[in-house]
């Protein structure tokens, strides 16, 4: 068989497994077809651009929020440039700008009365699958944004180490699941954006401060844009 030959049974082949017409003629719709399955071209970014852009909007950060930064933007890779814009602003509030996974405030008495089935409110304890006492202090929330009860900790398989939900790479990625696929509140980026950053806090808590955080995910938006994502 001459190579050409051998060419046109390879691309025929092709083309019959791909559901395309197997005419052994490398046409736009083979070409196209092929196209779709290279790898995304990865736009080069640039951290020093997106740090300066920060820092023009927020004022100086201490290494720990540079950090805490490069652990969101790790978590939140291959997501539209506005859905991190968002993904930042919602760590930047929900952590009072530290940018380090944090425990919500409290102490042992403040979580049994609030999530303990044992405390005053037994039905957020069933809610959040608290089902044993001291459950409430146990499974109080941890992370990025603020992920609470014995359910929700299951979840993600840290149930038995509820203080992994401290570790930004732990942190990460339950913001990630939960931003992307509604873990939260039902509502998810996909539900608001692109375009609707006010709207969008209905991922995390209905409308509060949604005006404040909408300005900053427009910031930090600007800010992945001067680093170079499109």
């Amino acid at each position: 068989m001459s190579q050409a030959s051998a060419n046109e049974a390879f691309v025929r082949e092709y083309q019959a497994r791909r559901g395309l017409k197997a005419d052994g003629w490398a046409g736009v719709a083979t070409l196209a077809d092929l196209d779709a399955l290279l790898p995304p071209v990865e736009t080069r970014f640039d951290p020093a651009a997106f740090f300066a852009s920060v820092k023009a909007s927020f004022g100086p950060l201490s290494q720990a929020q540079v950090d805490g930064f490069n652990a969101v933007l790790d978590a939140t890779k291959g997501w539209p440039v506005s859905w991190i814009a968002y993904g930042l602003a919602t760590t930047w509030h929900e952590t009072a700008r530290t940018m380090q996974p944090i425990k919500e405030h409290g102490g042992e008495a403040y979580f049994t009365r609030m999530y303990d089935p044992k405390g005053e409110r037994p039905h957020v304890a069933a809610r959040l699958g608290n089902i044993h006492p001291g459950d409430g202090a146990r499974y109080a929330g941890r992370g990025y944004v603020q992920l609470t009860g014995r359910t929700n900790y299951a979840r993600y398989g840290i149930d038995d180490s509820p203080d992994d939900a401290m570790k930004p790479d732990v942190a990460g990625q339950i913001l990630r699941d939960g931003m992307e696929n509604g873990r939260f509140t039902g509502k998810k980026l996909s539900d608001y954006l692109p375009g609707d950053y006010v709207n969008a806090r209905r991922i995390i808590n209905g409308t509060d401060k949604a005006q404040t955080i909408a300005g900053q995910a427009r910031a930090f938006e600007a800010a992945l844009r001067a680093g170079g994502m499109a």
